[in-house]
């Protein structure tokens, strides 16, 4: 038997945000949960042989790119995203099933930048597949012209979505690593800086969080410190070195 995923539980880069309680509430998984690699107890079970008659000659990865239907004004983001296992799926958990460029697509599904870009698009409170294919998101082999990096651009982002999907513990280390990918897109999409800040000051639900943890909004300087130091590695030729001292090379 197979655990029956629903958008409740599932965040970016996360598949264990929530889980069900026996008496059938649902809570916010812990970080001790998340590190020990917990899984969430659905509400439902599935066989997998269901799943195995669904899928036939259809798919054969071990995984999905799944978004929640439900955005909400009183969500801090409204394209919520992340890849989850080959699993049966809620219908309020909907599927996206790329061939290739799993780890680039999901990094600009789950960027700030393309979160912007969902918000003009909603006229509601639902993002049904006829409204996320007009949401405008950079190819998979799409690269930042003069950018360079210690590798070639679509191993930089896989290699940072891999570890974020992977669960990391340090709460530093991840937001770091989310910042230099958000400020990757960013400039993938061709964003001012200016406009970087705008964007980011749109997203109040983060911001007021970020305030009352940290005392100011620590993602939109995380995102900036990221975006600048490329914006000087492009302008100057030089490989980009990242601002972040614990992020790994």
């Amino acid at each position: 038997m197979l655990p029956l995923y629903e958008a409740k539980m599932i965040h970016h880069y996360d598949t264990r945000w929530a889980t069900y309680e026996p008496d059938g509430s649902t809570r916010l998984m812990t970080a001790g949960e998340k590190s020990r690699r917990e899984p969430p107890m659905p509400r439902y079970w599935v066989a997998e042989s269901e799943v195995d008659r669904k899928l036939d000659g259809k798919w054969d990865k071990t995984w999905f790119l799944g978004w929640r239907d439900i955005c909400r004004a009183t969500d801090a983001r409204t394209l919520i995203t992340t890849a989850v296992p080959r699993v049966p799926i809620g219908d309020k958990l909907l599927l996206g099933m790329p061939r290739n460029g799993r780890q680039p697509l999901q990094g600009a599904w789950s960027s700030f930048a393309c979160d912007f870009a969902t918000r003009q698009k909603i006229g509601g409170t639902s993002l049904k597949y006829f409204t996320f294919m007009q949401i405008p998101v950079p190819a998979p082999q799409a690269n930042v012209p003069a950018l360079r990096l210690d590798r070639e651009q679509q191993s930089w982002v896989r290699l940072r979505v891999d570890r974020l999907n992977a669960w990391i513990a340090d709460r530093t280390e991840r937001a770091q690593l989310r910042a230099e990918l958000d400020a990757y897109y960013f400039h993938l999409y061709g964003i001012e800086r200016a406009d970087v800040d705008y964007i980011m000051e749109t997203f109040p639900i983060v911001k007021r969080k970020d305030e009352a943890e940290f005392g100011d909004y620590r993602t939109k300087a995380l995102i900036l410190a990221a975006y600048d130091a490329m914006a000087d590695a492009i302008r100057t030729g030089a490989q980009y070195v990242s601002p972040f001292t614990e992020v790994p090379a």
